[in-house]
């Protein structure tokens, strides 16, 4: 459709109908399942990177690596892998690797601050944030150039690693040495308010789906310190095993996993009372890296002292699989991160009808769409969910509690959002389905 005077005039004096697939999130991914993702593994003492195919659970391929490489994290489209290669203690490394995940092989060389070990990507792919231990600062890396921009951003002694909200406006950094965390606001790359005081020599950091509140584990005092990201408290400890090292939420939600160094074991924390459940799970030896699949039903550890990797189901809390070889120190893993919000099984093609206004500002949009979701999705609550709807370039979040429900159990928005005078429906029309109307 061109865009200059004439066609505006023409198309001011009726509605033009298209064809559209908004990504619209009610907390929600608009793409169906797809085939099992693989887990990369960086192993400090091989200086390598295995590449499990999680569908098997074989390794599938392994790459040369930097020295003692530490943290690593894969694009949302998982088309790289980002690697921090922490070098030594004499010899600390100043290096980022980007790997092709579907060649496996190297492309790039990010060069960043003193000893980097945790990694993070943004949720939109635009970004990396990687933690620099010895410069006690943060680096960003720009995924379209792979260079780093801006100056780094200064945080406390000894940053260990890094966690970013679900909507990728602020980023959580364990400061090791300092025993608190340090916000970043993504969009200023600046730190935000005081350090969150935590537990002592914390060291590991997750984010839950929703981002109200992250898990940091604490090495030294064996619990997890619990933070509100809305007030950015600590509001909760929860006692795990010893030494805590690193920590993954599911992508419901419900549970986090926490690796113990010193237990050989797993403890699982129930987010909605933050109490440890009663099946602890035995893995390796000084078990270190964990990670989740995007469907939530496996989580990965890396087992340092067994030079393997152990998978844990999920719904049964067991050991899947005890023993995936790998190289020497596995210390980290790496999976494709799930879609933001909750999966959708199918999402019919909306149909979305545009009028140019003839004054400015006077432009005007209808959607109306259906969908259905997964049978293994959490319930959704546009109450208390944020609602992303995009439109092409045109973008719109919905805060949570912006939608009411009324006595039909439809969801009801009538709101002037960014400006945009906006109605929307959410009206269950089945079991897991869903019509959605919107007018702006």
């Amino acid at each position: 459709m061109r865009s200059n005077s004439s066609s505006r005039a023409a198309s001011a004096r009726g509605f033009i109908a298209l064809f559209a697939m908004p990504a619209m999130g009610l907390g929600m991914a608009a793409s169906p399942a797809e085939a099992a993702p693989f887990a990369y593994v960086a192993n400090s003492v091989s200086n390598t990177v295995s590449v499990i195919d999680t569908a098997t659970n074989m390794v599938v391929a392994t790459v040369p690596a930097g020295v003692e490489p530490a943290g690593v994290a894969l694009t949302p489209d998982g088309t790289h892998a980002y690697l921090a290669n922490q070098g030594t203690l004499s010899v600390p490394g100043t290096t980022v690797l980007v790997i092709d995940t579907t060649t496996n092989t190297v492309v790039t060389t990010v060069g960043v601050g003193n000893f980097p070990s945790g990694v993070a990507v943004t949720p939109d792919g635009t970004h990396v944030y990687v933690v620099n231990g010895f410069s006690n600062n943060v680096s960003v890396i720009d995924t379209a150039s792979n260079t780093v921009v801006g100056t780094p951003i200064p945080v406390g002694k000894f940053p260990q690693s890094v966690a970013l909200t679900p909507d990728g406006t602020h980023g959580f950094v364990v400061n090791e040495f300092s025993n608190n965390v340090s916000v970043i606001d993504t969009a200023s790359n600046t730190v935000v308010g005081i350090p969150i005081p935590v537990g002592n020599f914390p060291i590991g950091v997750a984010i839950t789906p929703n981002g109200t509140h992250g898990y940091v584990t604490n090495f030294d005092d064996n619990n997890v310190s619990v933070i509100d990201t809305a007030t950015n408290k600590m509001v909760a400890t929860v006692a795990v095993g010893t030494f805590p090292f690193a920590v993954a939420v599911t992508p419901d939600g419900t549970h986090a996993y926490v690796t113990n160094e010193f237990s050989n074991n797993v403890s699982v924390i129930d987010t909605a009372t933050n109490t440890v459940e009663a099946a602890t799970l035995a893995v390796g030896r000084i078990p270190r890296g964990i990670a989740v699949t995007p469907d939530g039903k496996h989580a990965y550890v890396a087992n340092a002292g067994s030079n393997n990797v152990s998978v844990i189901d999920t719904a049964s809390n067991t050991v899947e699989v005890a023993t995936i070889m790998v190289g020497n120190s596995p210390e980290s893993v790496g999976i494709v991160p799930p879609p933001p919000g909750v999966p959708f099984l199918a999402f019919s093609a909306p149909v979305l009808e545009i009028a140019f206004g003839s004054a400015p500002n006077a432009d005007a949009f209808t959607l109306g769409t259906s969908f259905t979701l997964s049978s293994t999705a959490p319930a959704i609550n546009p109450p208390t969910d944020a609602v992303t709807l995009q439109i092409g370039t045109f973008s719109i979040t919905i805060p949570a509690g912006s939608f009411t429900k009324n006595h039909l159990g439809d969801f009801i928005l009538t709101a002037v959002i960014n400006g945009v005078t906006l109605e929307a429906v959410i009206k269950p029309t089945g079991t897991l389905r869903y019509a959605f109307q919107a007018r702006g």
